[in-house]
């Protein structure tokens, strides 16, 4: 009897792009030989029952200033322009600089919501959705360097080469729609963020699984998406006669190299542009959405348009079957993000400003359509900043505390977990590290984070390394 593989048998099945469309869909409706039907019941979980569909993460690039937007440090105030002695004995260090003295924030701090969280003026509009939020108040990193730390939040190792949690998530869960991508990133227009593309890959995992990149601001945002009308040969009959010359290629291609997924993932991403070119120009058009609608997401001021623009596409994109979204704030560099070496007084407003409004309204807007019962929003940066001064009035580096928030299904509103020290320097209780906000999120979608792996290397991988613990806490 022959035995044949599961790419043996989609090449086989009609040719071509068109046969591997058609043995897609019938595989995910349990018609290949030897595949099992999903049960009715199924709701997206592997391990347990799923309370997350769907999660968009708005990623802040450069290291928020925690004690001058969510955590509150009274201790700060009253030793402003003074020496930094934590009391234990042992020597304060800068990670590029030689620390100055302790420095309050020069931005005012009020209690808001029913919780009573304290935000500072930074954030107006996101301070009216606290009762939303769930707050973690001391999330540690394992670096002080930009790369290896963007690398830890996103992938779980501080280096290079690892699936990032959206691919792990695309690799574990699969699609929602065979017409838009499954993981698509959003980068900042002024730049891709430090690691470039690496904090978005799907490391050993299947290529398929890495983020799909748009260009919010592009026209169009996908390039290439369509022949240019300038280009008259290209009509339906030619694609046709391309695609049955592009399947004989491959089949060829594959035969030879039946361990390399390169060519299964540029097959897949042809197949899926094919798909989009019907159904992405649509998703991708703002135009649809109404005047009001623009306007709560601040496509009507310079400030908060670009990003704005970036948190209404996820939005669209989530309604139409997107799994993880990523939305990025800052780029990489000195400038132009979230690192706040030289004056956090004319820096960190005009970075504030940029993402408060939109992401308020993100919020708000899943909220109003019901949405934020199936989806996750997640708020997160890859370290936070000293409480002592660099050079008159910036704040460098810190890997010893920063603050995170959650918000939507499975999530309880108006809660904290953790706390740092008095000055906001240093971790002081229920630390949390990446492995365990990624152990909770995959948990809220129902995966056990110590049950997906992948051998890679004689190693049994993971997201979660070999650390990891869900946040009880903060979920219903």
């Amino acid at each position: 009897m022959t035995t044949h593989s599961r790419r043996d048998f989609l090449w086989s099945f009609g040719g071509g792009l068109g046969g591997l469309a058609l043995a897609q869909l019938m595989a995910e409706a349990g018609e290949l030989p030897g595949a099992v039907k999903p049960k009715a019941e199924f709701n997206g979980g592997l391990h347990h029952g799923a309370k997350v569909t769907r999660v968009v993460q708005l990623f802040m690039n450069g290291g928020v200033s925690q004690p001058d937007t969510f955590d509150y440090k009274p201790a700060l105030e009253k030793g402003h322009g003074k020496p930094f002695d934590p009391g234990t004995s042992e020597k304060v260090e800068g990670v590029t600089s030689t620390p100055g003295n302790l420095m309050k924030s020069p931005f005012p701090f009020k209690q808001h919501g029913q919780c009573g969280r304290w935000v500072s003026s930074m954030f107006p509009h996101l301070a009216t959705q606290v009762d939303r939020m769930a707050f973690l108040m001391a999330v540690a990193s394992k670096s002080n360097v930009h790369g290896p730390a963007s690398y830890m939040m996103n992938t779980g190792f501080i280096l290079p080469g690892f699936p990032c949690m959206g691919a792990w998530l695309s690799y574990g869960l699969g699609r929602l729609t065979d017409n838009l991508p499954t993981f698509v990133v959003l980068p900042d227009a002024r730049g891709l963020p430090y690691n470039q593309k690496g904090n978005f890959g799907s490391g050993f995992l299947p290529v398929a699984h890495a983020g799909t990149i748009l260009n919010a601001g592009g026209n169009p945002p996908i390039p290439d998406l369509a022949p240019s009308p300038k280009v008259k040969f290209v009509s339906p009959s030619a694609d046709k006669d391309a695609l049955e010359l592009l399947g004989k290629v491959n089949r060829t291609h594959a035969d030879a190299r039946p361990g390399d997924s390169r060519l299964e993932a540029r097959i897949e991403s042809y197949e899926l542009a094919a798909k989009m070119q019907q159904h992405a120009p649509e998703a991708l058009d703002l135009n649809r959405e109404s005047e009001k609608t623009r306007a709560k997401y601040g496509l009507d001021q310079p400030a908060t348009a670009e990003y704005g623009r970036r948190c209404l596409l996820a939005r669209r994109l989530l309604e139409r079957g997107v799994r993880f979204i990523q939305v990025w704030s800052g780029a990489g560099g000195p400038t132009n993000n979230w690192d706040n070496h030289t004056d956090i007084i004319r820096e960190l407003p005009p970075m504030a400003k940029s993402v408060d409004q939109p992401s308020a309204a993100l919020l708000q807007d899943l909220h109003d359509r019901g949405m934020l019962a199936d989806t996750l929003v997640v708020f997160s940066t890859e370290f936070g900043r000293q409480p002592f001064t660099q050079g008159a009035t910036g704040r460098d580096h810190n890997q010893g505390t920063s603050v995170a928030w959650l918000a939507g299904a499975g999530v309880k509103g108006g809660v904290s977990h953790g706390e740092s020290d008095p000055w906001s320097w240093r971790t002081e209780k229920d630390r949390a590290y990446c492995y365990d906000i990624h152990a909770t999120i995959l948990h809220l979608m129902g995966i056990d984070h110590t049950l997906l792996s992948v051998r890679h290397d004689g190693t049994d991988r993971r997201l979660t390394d070999v650390h990891g613990h869900v946040i009880e806490k903060i979920l219903t």
